[in-house]
């Protein structure tokens, strides 16, 4: 999969309020009730990275979660990167 241009990734960050630009990945932060609701993000965001065989590197502490998303064999921010974006922020809709 081709990398974005960066006007691309600018166009695409601007619909994705609660992500961040990290140099070649985007980020959120996301603060869960409790550990269980941390948890089960985590797995409902593991079963839509399974399906589309993009990782994101996940962080979890106690109940704060971060999404680190980079299509490492591109070397940069591609689709994948965004589509998955779009399905974590739909889980927390």
């Amino acid at each position: 999969m081709a990398r974005l241009s960066e006007a691309q990734i600018q166009q695409e960050l601007s619909q994705l309020p609660h992500w961040r630009r990290e140099g070649e990945a985007i980020v959120r932060e996301v603060r869960c009730a409790d550990f269980k609701e941390a948890l089960l993000l985590i797995n409902a965001v593991g079963h839509f990275a399974e399906k589309a065989n993009h990782h994101p590197e996940i962080h979890n502490v106690y109940r704060h979660v971060t999404f680190r998303l980079s299509t490492h064999d591109a070397g940069g921010l591609t689709e994948k990167d965004f589509a998955l974006a779009r399905q974590i922020d739909a889980l927390l809709e």
